[in-house]
């Protein structure tokens, strides 16, 4: 880049004031990408939390519904689970963090009381109330991990692209800049000593010329004042 730009000193203030601009710009993005990683650490110890929760949940569920099965029978429990008829129900918004768009996932109608999961409590046991209990916890968790971690991809995406910004700043377009700026400024020195040479020369010249013209008026003079033989 540095030899395709022509050295003059108005390209010169035009490349000082990419290079500003851009060493803004890379601690603007660096700041941003520090920031970012932050917040990425915060969701991240989150989404471990969530993730040891869903463990747990889906153990707690799978081993309260294998309870209910062995003790009320698979007719009992398909019958159970038959009878919901409100469903939960799920909005998605949006929240910015940072300048990332991330997905806010709510709920409604998870968990149910007794009378609102349509099975009537004769019929039914505790063991099948608790497999549900379970089964609504379990469901709760993963609303929520679906949340932190479509949160926790789209954060590592922003970083990972605020990254090579910063990387492309740093170790292609500034070091070009500089590059150019370097070059410019040694063939301006080039031209500006070379001028100085060419302007000695031409004074060295100016000053010879002008001393043998001053000597050839004095010797003129000198020839004028010799008197002449009778």
């Amino acid at each position: 880049m540095s030899k395709d730009v022509k050295p003059t000193r108005k390209n010169l203030m035009a490349i000082e004031d990419r290079i500003e601009l851009s060493e803004r710009g890379h601690d603007t993005l660096e700041k941003k990408r520090d920031g970012l990683i932050m917040e990425f650490m915060d969701i991240l110890d989150q989404a471990q939390d969530v993730r040891s929760d869903l463990d747990d949940n889906y153990e707690r569920a799978q081993r309260n519904i294998n309870m209910a099965r062995a003790m009320e029978g698979d007719v009992a429990v398909r019958g159970a689970a038959a009878a919901l008829k409100e469903h939960p129900e799920i909005t998605s918004q949006s929240k910015n963090i940072m300048g990332v768009v991330v997905p806010q996932i709510e709920s409604t109608k998870v968990k149910k009381s007794l009378d609102q999961r349509g099975y009537g409590l004769v019929g039914t046991s505790a063991r099948i109330d608790e497999a549900a209990d379970a089964y609504e916890e379990l469901l709760e968790t993963i609303i929520l991990a679906a949340e932190v971690e479509t949160a926790m991809k789209k954060m590592l995406d922003e970083i990972e692209k605020t990254k090579r910004r910063v990387n492309a700043l740093e170790f292609k377009l500034l070091p070009e800049l500089h590059g150019a700026q370097e070059y410019i400024e040694q063939k301006l020195e080039e031209q500006e000593r070379e001028e100085i040479f060419r302007m000695k020369k031409i004074k060295a010249k100016k000053e010879e010329d002008e001393a043998e013209e001053k000597a050839a008026e004095t010797a003129e003079a000198e020839v004028e004042t010799v008197p002449a033989d009778d």
